[in-house]
Protein backbone atom coordinates (compact mmCIF):
# COMPACT_ATOMS: atom_id res chain seq x y z
CA UNK A 1 0.00 0.00 0.00
CA UNK A 2 1.13 3.38 -0.94
CA UNK A 3 2.13 6.31 1.80
CA UNK A 4 -0.92 8.70 1.94
CA UNK A 5 1.31 11.11 0.45
CA UNK A 6 2.05 9.56 -2.17
CA UNK A 7 -1.02 9.73 -4.50
CA UNK A 8 -0.88 13.80 -3.75
CA UNK A 9 2.66 13.73 -4.88
CA UNK A 10 1.45 11.96 -7.52
CA UNK A 11 -1.33 14.31 -8.83
CA UNK A 12 1.08 17.50 -7.81
CA UNK A 13 3.39 16.00 -10.63
CA UNK A 14 0.84 15.74 -13.18
CA UNK A 15 0.32 19.33 -12.94
CA UNK A 16 3.60 20.30 -12.69
CA UNK A 17 4.46 18.37 -15.88
CA UNK A 18 4.22 19.97 -19.57
CA UNK A 19 0.45 17.87 -21.48
CA UNK A 20 2.76 15.83 -23.79
CA UNK A 21 5.20 14.26 -21.17
CA UNK A 22 1.88 12.99 -19.46
CA UNK A 23 1.70 9.02 -19.21
CA UNK A 24 -1.02 7.71 -21.35
CA UNK A 25 -2.50 5.71 -18.75
CA UNK A 26 -3.83 6.91 -15.80
CA UNK A 27 -2.04 6.57 -12.73
CA UNK A 28 -4.08 4.17 -10.31
CA UNK A 29 -7.09 2.19 -11.71
CA UNK A 30 -10.24 3.67 -11.71
CA UNK A 31 -13.41 1.65 -10.24
CA UNK A 32 -13.91 -0.96 -7.42
CA UNK A 33 -11.23 -3.43 -7.09
CA UNK A 34 -11.01 -6.96 -5.83
CA UNK A 35 -8.36 -8.74 -3.85
CA UNK A 36 -7.32 -12.45 -4.59
CA UNK A 37 -9.69 -13.21 -1.39
CA UNK A 38 -12.73 -11.71 -3.01
CA UNK A 39 -12.92 -8.68 -0.64
CA UNK A 40 -13.14 -5.14 -2.01
CA UNK A 41 -10.42 -2.79 -2.03
CA UNK A 42 -11.55 0.09 -0.53
CA UNK A 43 -10.20 3.63 -2.88
CA UNK A 44 -7.29 4.21 -0.41
CA UNK A 45 -6.35 0.78 -1.38
CA UNK A 46 -7.18 -0.66 2.30
CA UNK A 47 -7.32 -4.84 2.16
CA UNK A 48 -6.17 -7.10 4.62
CA UNK A 49 -4.71 -10.82 4.76
CA UNK A 50 -6.90 -13.48 5.48
CA UNK A 51 -5.60 -14.00 9.04
CA UNK A 52 -5.38 -10.41 10.01
CA UNK A 53 -7.35 -9.39 13.18
CA UNK A 54 -8.71 -6.54 11.73
CA UNK A 55 -11.28 -8.56 9.56
CA UNK A 56 -13.04 -9.79 12.61
CA UNK A 57 -15.78 -6.52 12.19
CA UNK A 58 -16.52 -8.56 8.40
CA UNK A 59 -17.19 -11.79 10.24
CA UNK A 60 -20.41 -12.85 8.69
CA UNK A 61 -21.26 -9.96 6.48
CA UNK A 62 -18.84 -8.44 3.26
CA UNK A 63 -17.13 -5.41 3.75
CA UNK A 64 -19.09 -1.77 2.60
CA UNK A 65 -17.33 0.04 -0.14
CA UNK A 66 -18.77 2.96 -1.67
CA UNK A 67 -18.39 2.05 -5.49
CA UNK A 68 -18.83 6.20 -6.42
CA UNK A 69 -15.80 7.26 -5.57
CA UNK A 70 -15.07 11.16 -5.89
CA UNK A 71 -12.11 10.93 -7.82
CA UNK A 72 -13.94 8.85 -10.73
CA UNK A 73 -16.61 11.76 -10.49
CA UNK A 74 -14.41 14.28 -10.69
CA UNK A 75 -12.89 12.72 -13.62
CA UNK A 76 -16.60 12.52 -15.32
CA UNK A 77 -16.64 16.05 -15.66
CA UNK A 78 -16.41 18.17 -18.97
CA UNK A 79 -13.75 20.57 -19.04
CA UNK A 80 -15.52 23.75 -18.29
CA UNK A 81 -14.87 26.08 -20.95
CA UNK A 82 -14.48 30.32 -19.63
CA UNK A 83 -14.53 33.60 -21.89
CA UNK A 84 -11.78 35.19 -18.97
CA UNK A 85 -8.43 35.03 -18.33
CA UNK A 86 -8.12 34.64 -14.59
CA UNK A 87 -11.52 32.72 -13.05
CA UNK A 88 -12.00 31.29 -9.61
CA UNK A 89 -13.45 28.46 -8.04
CA UNK A 90 -15.43 27.99 -4.69
CA UNK A 91 -16.10 24.28 -5.25
CA UNK A 92 -19.94 25.43 -5.65
CA UNK A 93 -20.60 27.72 -2.27
CA UNK A 94 -21.81 27.76 0.35
CA UNK A 95 -21.12 25.27 3.46
CA UNK A 96 -20.58 22.35 0.71
CA UNK A 97 -17.49 24.56 -1.21
CA UNK A 98 -14.42 25.54 -0.29
CA UNK A 99 -11.93 28.26 0.13
CA UNK A 100 -12.18 30.54 -3.42
CA UNK A 101 -9.08 30.25 -5.12
CA UNK A 102 -8.10 31.68 -8.71
CA UNK A 103 -6.93 30.09 -11.39
CA UNK A 104 -4.71 31.36 -14.36
CA UNK A 105 -5.36 30.29 -17.99
CA UNK A 106 -2.47 32.47 -19.37
CA UNK A 107 -1.54 30.04 -22.38
CA UNK A 108 -3.30 28.93 -25.30
CA UNK A 109 -3.34 25.14 -24.16
CA UNK A 110 -3.27 25.37 -20.69
CA UNK A 111 -6.27 23.39 -18.76
CA UNK A 112 -6.57 24.84 -15.13
CA UNK A 113 -7.64 22.63 -12.51
CA UNK A 114 -8.38 23.23 -8.82
CA UNK A 115 -6.14 22.07 -6.65
CA UNK A 116 -9.40 21.49 -4.19
CA UNK A 117 -11.87 20.65 -6.88
CA UNK A 118 -10.55 19.14 -9.10
CA UNK A 119 -12.75 20.51 -11.77
CA UNK A 120 -10.84 21.72 -14.90
CA UNK A 121 -11.22 24.73 -16.57
CA UNK A 122 -10.12 25.94 -19.87
CA UNK A 123 -9.94 29.30 -21.62
CA UNK A 124 -12.19 29.50 -24.79
CA UNK A 125 -10.16 31.67 -27.70
CA UNK A 126 -12.11 33.40 -30.21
Amino acid sequence: MAAPGATFCRRLLLLLLPPRSLPSRPVRPYGVRASGTGELVTHTGQVYEEKDYRRARFVGRQKEVNKNFAIDLIAEQPVSEVESRVISCDGGGGALGHPKVYINLDKDTKTGTCGYCGLQFKQKHH
